[in-house]
């Protein structure tokens, strides 16, 4: 493992951004876990009404934040997975045989029928390996687009997280829906996953979803990572899927390919270099990232406009 002493040369570290920026589209992908554990309202307020929606400075995420029924357009998906919308959307039914849906306050269950019909199917599968059923996280709002709070990604409906805590044998309330944190499986260090949490059940499930052949990506913990490398055993095909990045301590994310069938929706390349499990993941583990010097606050990011967005998002936005 590499030491803050033996930090990748220049070429090193040019083939760890490239490859970190094809697997993650030069984007942050997803707000931190802290975000996603975040507590809900039984009771969420109302948005307040935005002073002037028609000025093209207004932040995309204040304008699709407020939409509460999906567009009704033909289903499609519109750009890419970080800066695009989605018409036509379907909710993620809140309850399953195998599944449930949490954090309902956030109204943020709905997606392209292909992911749906996928975490369904998904979900029937994990009993098998001793896991319940699914918790499902956030996948996108009724119409896609930038969200106010807590993700990059999850524009398109074609994103979805996944707790990495089974499913308890009850319905929940919409109280526990609202309040229940999901299971921080990586150790306090941040060097491995906790051995008194983590079971054999979750390398079994994140695999099932890895070796799903419409799955494009799963965004990990680099800790989870490692694991997954460690357990897999000698059935290894399915790891080059599974992608290490910040934060995803409690739950993993889930990325399902562009619909055949739309010209619209902006994809990824393929993931090269094979498993994954090498010196490119020593890198996650030196202090240079498990503890990274404190940085003085610059200028703010500037939101996305409906400029940013591919044309087609603003009749997603205005439609009925």
């Amino acid at each position: 493992m590499l030491t803050t002493k033996q930090l990748p040369r220049a070429g090193a570290r040019r083939s760890r951004e490239a490859w970190a920026a094809a697997a993650f589209g030069l984007v942050l992908l997803v707000g931190g876990s802290a975000r996603a554990q975040d507590k809900g309202s039984i009771n969420p307020s109302p948005l307040p009404r935005l002073t002037h929606p028609d000025d093209p400075s207004t932040p995309a995420k204040e304008l699709f934040g407020r939409k509460t029924s999906p567009a009704k357009l033909e289903t499609r998906t519109i750009g890419f997975y970080s800066k695009g919308c989605l018409a036509g959307a379907v909710a993620m039914p809140i309850n399953g045989k195998t599944w449930q849906v949490m954090r309902l306050s956030r109204d943020r269950n709905w997606g392209h029928p292909d992911l749906v019909r996928f975490l369904e199917r998904f979900a029937d599968k994990v009993p098998q390996f001793g896991w319940p059923g699914l918790l499902v996280g956030d996948i996108s709002q009724p119409r896609g687009g930038p969200m106010l709070t807590g993700h990059t990604s999850h524009q398109i409906g074609l994103d979805a997280d996944i707790w990495l805590t089974p499913m308890p044998n009850h319905e929940l309330s919409r109280e526990e829906r609202e309040a229940m944190s999901a299971t921080n499986v990586v150790a306090a260090d941040g060097k491995d996953v906790d051995s008194s949490v983590w079971t054999p059940a979750h390398v079994a499930v994140i695999r099932a979803a890895a070796e799903d052949p419409q799955v494009e990506r799963i965004f990990v913990n680099a800790a989870i990572k490692k694991a997954l490398c460690r357990d897999a055993g000698s059935s290894r095909a399915w790891l080059y899927k599974v992608r290490p990045w910040w934060n995803h301590t409690y739950h993993f994310h889930v990325r399902i390919r562009c619909p055949a069938d739309n010209a619209d929706c902006h994809g990824q390349p393929e993931v090269s270099g094979g498993e994954g499990c090498g010196k490119e993941l020593d890198w996650w583990f030196t202090d240079a990232v498990l503890h990274p010097t404190p940085q003085q606050p610059g200028p703010s990011k500037p939101s996305i406009t409906m400029a940013d967005l591919p044309a087609a998002c603003r009749k997603v936005l205005m439609a009925p």
